[in-house]
């Protein structure tokens, strides 16, 4: 295993017209080589193949792909009210401190809205609960870099579309491995939702701002709100932005692997 922290995330900012691709599905300009499907399931390999869950949608994202090499597969398992499961299997090689992949499960806006709902976006003054339960287990192939997290979007507006660039994205990671770590610097370590974080700061055109768990997990059972309200009682966050929506998945840096995700929900309010 690599030292901790010895890989730091690099996020690229999207151009209007890779956002518009990603936004209606389109393919890029790089090849994906995939693995035999997944039987008795839904999903695929291409890039940003998208697949609908009910209130939610799996972006099989490869915003990172020209970093590396390889290819990313993502699957429905069910979908039962607002719980569903699902899962992705990559292979990656390249550049060990850039991000290929984010196989992610999608509630509200992602550069865009694909799913019509009414839970977001939400004031963050407001005070909402955004409970979330998250139950996965990642199986490695091959040695991995990797992360498993949420990813927050905030809007400064409650009228987004696909031009709309983010306020603030906030992240949440329960899990790494491979020495993966946050953008940014470390701010400060605080106790949340019965567990320990440290809170990273970065800016990548809009602010980013990252919890990393202390100690790996395999389930989580918290309220989305109480980060964003550590955020909003630090002056970092302004009470008035919009939490327009929520993801989780895999940022992938190298390696092999499988994340399933055997149940996992978001509610609002």
């Amino acid at each position: 295993m690599a030292a901790p922290g010895r890989h730091r995330l690099t996020r690229k900012r999207f151009t209007a017209a890779a956002v518009a691709l990603a936004a209606l599905g389109g393919a890029v300009a790089y090849t994906v080589a995939s693995p035999a499907g997944r039987a008795n399931a839904v999903g695929g390999c291409a890039p940003y193949e998208s697949i609908p869950m009910g209130k939610y949608w799996i972006n099989n994202n490869t915003w990172g792909a020209k970093n590396g090499k390889g290819w990313s597969c993502s699957w429905d398992a069910y979908t039962s009210g607002s719980t569903i499961g699902w899962g992705t299997n990559y292979e990656w090689s390249g550049d060990p401190n850039a991000v290929k992949s984010y196989a992610s499960s999608v509630l509200g806006w992602h550069w865009g809205w694909k799913v019509p709902q009414n839970e977001l976006p939400v004031r963050l003054s407001d005070r909402k609960p955004v409970r979330t339960a998250w139950s996965f287990e990642v199986k490695e192939s091959r040695e991995s870099v990797y992360n498993v997290a949420y990813d927050l979007w905030l809007h400064g507006s409650d009228r987004t579309d696909w031009r709309s660039t983010p306020k603030h994205e906030v992240m949440v990671w329960l899990a790494r491995d491979g020495g993966a770590g946050p953008l940014g610097t470390r701010r400060e370590r605080l106790e949340i939702g019965g567990a320990t974080w440290d809170l990273y700061l970065g800016d990548i055109g809009w602010k980013v701002h990252s919890f990393v768990r202390v100690g790996n997990t395999d389930s989580a059972n918290l309220d989305l709100d109480d980060f964003l309200q550590v955020l909003v009682r630090r002056g970092l966050v302004d009470p008035a932005d919009y939490l327009s929506g929520v993801e989780a998945g895999t940022e992938v840096f190298t390696g092999k692997a499988q994340l399933d995700t055997t149940a996992y929900s978001v509610n609002v309010g």
